[in-house]
């Protein structure tokens, strides 16, 4: 016997629809390439992005075609995420910290149709115009005053005429919600990257997941300003879920410098918001230096890669920012697991409650984990065994785009490559990725605690611990390290300061100091460049 409730498709385009119907008059406030703010509603934003779904509709962009972006976050690009996905076509966010080259290939793999980009990537859109295959028109977004000319990229739109040139009027079409909504790809595979393709479903769900209380709790007393980019997977959902509650939203474009996000904070009363521990590590380095606070901002989301639990201390300690821990994956859309503490956990001395909190968290209503070993069978959740982290869930990719790479699901689970724990309680700690585990004597390192431990001390800016070889043990740990300015710290006095912090034989055998630790397109450590710059790396004997 089936239920006797309405059938209504989960679409993107509603929560635009109810944004503008329930909160037509909170505020979108954006600081643009140009520099200025620029400030509106979600009712304005509406009624821009039903222009904008016209214009792509005159310029031939059909059911299911790939639209894509090279923007910051800001109101345009928030614009087209509701008008490309709510209109039927597919959101394509590329990385605009790619190599021309990948941006070229993964154009063409897509088959982007428009490419609309803000006028601060117009010398990478001049590198690539000319060689990507598919995409027919290009879209500066700027108004007129602000137009380039470029002899590359001929017969260039610009964006504010397209959406002045079309009507409002435009009714979202409804369809199945099974079908694709946006497109993301992931850095994180070997080879070409491979694209998560998201549906308005599992989207649609993710979103409700996002917004709860012990996930990123986001309510219409929110003031959200999302530091992740809008290219990579879709901000974290967060133009969803400020729709979705009615959050004020605002939008830092290309100043994501401790100066201008901190000037950005107190003058719009920001509340929450989120980002990789690398833009973290600016913002407090500008805080302290000025003898700054955070007037209204209390919480934020820490993701992307492990937060140390220094910087963790610092926010909360110092400043009364409380922080919220999060995983997942681009293949995850991209959340998995929240640390959002249980009741009993707050009545813990500060210490065990740090503890925790450095660990990757809860699963979310949605996601399924579990850890197995080398020979596939389930781990105890003990918080001790450590195993290869799997997961599976409504957003969770089933297979990549165009079916690259083949079946990536083991038994019905993801994959993720990541080594973690489990504990009784259901907190999951990322305990190494699975590539760049340390196996010393056929016992692994893990590399997160040995950087998180450096990180504490208070000359180090940056640390990265990959394995080098050693004659006897296989691998051993290799700290490569970047001081803040103007510190003074040897080699000798850091190794001493894991004592009493670890085991004995999990202490570094080398510290290497560098000017600068390389990172991805996503603000990650790329440990792969440092294996390859000291695989020939002599560890000490004695």
């Amino acid at each position: 016997m089936n239920g006797s409730m309405m059938q209504q498709p989960l679409l993107i385009s509603s929560l635009l629809t109810h944004a503008e119907r329930h909160h037509g008059e909170q505020q979108v406030v954006s600081r643009r390439s140009e520099g200025d703010i620029h400030r509106y509603t979600y009712r304005e934003m509406g009624a821009r992005a039903r222009r904008l779904a016209n214009a792509l509709a005159a310029h031939g962009v059909s059911f299911g075609d790939r639209v894509a972006t090279l923007a910051w976050n800001g109101y345009r690009h928030m614009e087209l995420y509701y008008a490309v996905s709510g209109s039927g076509a597919v959101l394509h966010t590329l990385n605009p910290r790619l190599h021309p080259d990948q941006v070229v290939w993964i154009a063409d793999h897509a088959q982007d149709q428009v490419l609309f980009f803000d006028l601060s990537f117009l010398p990478l859109i001049e590198a690539s115009a000319g060689r990507v295959n598919t995409i027919k028109v290009f879209v500066a977004m700027t108004d007129r005053a602000h137009m380039p000319v470029s002899a590359a990229v001929p017969g260039l739109l610009c964006y504010e005429d397209l959406v002045e040139s079309h009507a409002a009027q435009f009714e979202w079409p409804s369809f199945d919600e099974n079908t694709a909504s946006s497109l993301c790809y992931t850095s994180g595979t070997t080879g070409n990257p491979k694209g998560a393709l998201y549906s308005h479903r599992s989207t649609m769900l993710h979103t409700f997941a996002a917004a709860l209380p012990d996930s990123l709790n986001c309510s219409a007393r929110d003031v959200i300003l999302p530091v992740v980019p809008m290219f990579h997977v879709n901000a974290w959902g967060l133009p969803y879920a400020a729709c979705m509650v009615g959050a004020k939203l605002v939008f830092p474009g290309p100043f994501l410098d401790g100066k201008n996000l901190h000037e950005l904070f107190e003058a719009e009363g920001v509340t929450v918001s989120a980002g990789v521990p690398t833009v973290w590590q600016g913002l407090l380095a500008h805080v302290e230096a000025n003898n700054l606070k955070f007037s209204t901002m209390r919480r934020t989301v820490i993701g992307g890669s492990a937060c140390p639990p220094a910087m963790m201390r610092i926010f909360q300690e110092r400043y009364d920012v409380a922080v919220l821990h999060a995983w997942g994956m681009t293949e995850m859309s991209p959340l998995g697991t929240a640390c959002t503490l249980k009741p009993r956990q707050l009545a813990l001395p500060a210490q065990e409650r740090l503890a925790i909190q450095a660990k990757q968290g809860r699963a979310v209503f949605g996601v399924d984990l579990k850890i197995v070993g080398e020979d596939g069978q389930a781990l105890a959740h003990d918080g001790q065994s450590a195993g290869e982290l799997l997961v599976r869930g409504p957003w969770i990719i089933a297979s990549y785009f165009k079916g690259e790479g083949g079946d990536p699901l083991v038994n019905g689970w993801f994959p993720t490559g990541d080594v973690a724990t489990i504990d009784a309680d259901g907190f999951m700690q990322i305990t190494d990725r699975s590539k760049d585990v340390i196996k010393s004597g056929g016992e692994w390192i893990g590399s997160i605690d040995l950087e998180n431990i450096a990180m504490a001390h208070p000359a180090v800016a940056m640390a990265a611990c990959i394995a080098a070889r050693h004659p006897k043990w296989d691998e051993r740990p290799l700290l490569v390290v970047v001081k803040k300015p103007g510190a003074q710290l040897t080699r000798e006095e850091l190794i001493a300061f894991y004592e009493g912090r670890i085991a004995k034989w999990w202490t570094p055998d080398d510290v290497v100091f560098v000017d600068a630790i390389p990172l991805g397109a996503t603000g990650k450590m790329q440990k792969n460049k440092l294996r390859e710059q000291f695989r020939e790396h002599c560890l000490p004997t004695a």
